[in-house]
């Protein structure tokens, strides 16, 4: 009973410096920018809204803290030794990659980066030097980097399962350009989620508990000599995109290379844990089995056809938004329209057409998934989507498409700022 109640103290410490470090809050405002910028492009190529963003941000507010108690149980029987240093390093290695590339903030290359200078350490005496660079050496040396590794393959675990339980779900249909210049439609599949981390590790400083843990940790330094709580501020996220695949079965794809990721890089940290000479090793892991994850990827989309785009049987379903008339009839991505009211579609004017024969009742053609055909209909109601709520991969009238996001965190930001200010200029001109 005194042992749990001394871990409830400890976690309620752990809490209060997580809600004093900036590090979760900038991890919510990165994902409010990456969430307004998918619906700013929602509304500018469909005009409608598929999304809201403080129903995604919300949502993966309480995602990711679901995941940071699972995580934080299982590091606590896992028992890697991380310090609130560690915490900087990983933020401000994340934050200088992020630089160059958004992709990078993943702690993957955080957690690489951070192993392969530890070990380039110790080949130097930077760590004897008493001034602020040796500071920042010995701050380096004292990470336990395998630990670092293993935490790392488990938020990639737990981002596997949410990209297979949530992915299809976090998807935006868009128009992109194919391989000869030809639009074709795709979708983003697109997550992030801020994950508060109570990780418990062995100290033996003042303010840590001497009492002794009901349980024995699997890695870790000594135990016997005290141990505390200490916050992990981390973000796991993902980004695809598929012009060949329905959303689910990329978010299935997706999730298979980030389970493969997550096996192989915490054999690599436990075989590191075991023989430290093995820790470049598993920091090459780390690091180039990611891209390897992301390079099997756009392999397996380069050696696949464009599925969003009409054939001669008719008009293919982009999206449906929700709500409208498309989704209560049951109508799903990737199907073509083959008739509707009795007359065959192969271009919007044909709906368009097709639709005004019969401004009170629709009824449609469908061929599903499986080139079967099936059959809807409904009632129409004034007021409701002209085109059903159906959105149709693009035609040659199409002007608009998407090009690839902002590679860094400044070119984010400056698009950001550059769209809030068209959108000032916008209002004032229709007042």
């Amino acid at each position: 009973m005194e042992t749990a109640i001394e871990l409830l103290e400890m976690l309620g410490q752990a809490a209060v410096q997580l809600v004093a470090q900036p590090f979760y809050y900038i991890a919510v405002l990165f994902i409010i920018l990456q969430y307004t910028r998918q619906i700013r492009v929602e509304r500018q190529m469909f005009a409608v809204k598929l999304h809201h963003w403080p129903s995604l941000v919300f949502k993966a507010m309480l995602t990711g803290l679901l995941i940071g108690v699972a995580v934080s149980i299982a590091g606590a029987f896992v028992g890697v030794s991380l310090t609130g240093e560690a915490v900087l390093w990983l933020w401000a290695v994340a934050a200088i990659l992020m630089l160059i590339r958004i992709r990078y903030l993943c702690f993957a290359y955080s957690a690489g980066v951070i192993t392969l200078l530890q070990w380039l350490l110790g080949w130097t005496t930077l760590t004897e030097r008493t001034d602020w660079l040796g500071s920042l050496a010995v701050s380096l040396a004292g990470i336990d980097a395998a630990g670092l590794l293993v935490l790392v393959a488990l938020l990639h675990l737990a981002e596997a399962v949410l990209v297979r339980w949530q992915g299809d779900r976090l998807s935006t249909p868009l128009f992109l350009e194919g391989k000869r210049g030809k639009l074709v439609g795709g979708y983003m599949l697109q997550g992030f989620w801020p994950v508060p981390l109570l990780m418990l590790v062995p100290t033996g400083a003042s303010g840590s508990s001497m009492t002794a843990l009901p349980w024995t940790p699997l890695f870790g330094a000594d135990w016997s000599q005290g141990w505390s709580f200490v916050a992990l501020p981390m973000i796991i996220g993902f980004t695809e995109m598929t012009r060949s695949l329905l959303p689910r079965e990329k978010a299935k794809h997706a999730s298979k290379g980030l389970l493969l990721y997550s096996i192989c890089l915490a054999g690599a940290a436990i075989l590191a844990w075991w023989q430290p000479m093995l820790l470049p090793l598993a920091a090459l892991v780390s690091l180039l089995l990611h891209e390897a994850i992301i390079w099997r990827s756009r392999a397996r989309e380069a050696a696949l056809s464009p599925l969003y785009v009409h054939d001669s049987r008719g008009l293919r379903i982009l999206g449906i938004v929700p709500g409208t008339p498309a989704a209560l009839m049951g109508l799903l991505t990737g199907e073509i329209l083959h008739k509707v009211n009795g007359v065959r579609v192969r271009t919007k004017e044909d709906l368009y057409e097709a639709l005004v024969q019969n401004s009170a009742f629709c009824k449609l053609e469908v061929l599903n998934l499986e080139g079967e055909l099936k059959f809807a209909q409904r009632a129409r109601f004034a007021g409701e989507h002209h085109q059903l709520g159906v959105i149709l991969a693009p035609d040659e009238q199409a002007n608009y498409y998407a090009s690839a996001g902002p590679a860094s965190l400044l070119q984010l930001l400056r698009s950001y700022h550059a769209s809030n200010r068209r959108d000032a200029q916008a209002e004032r001109m229709d007042s």
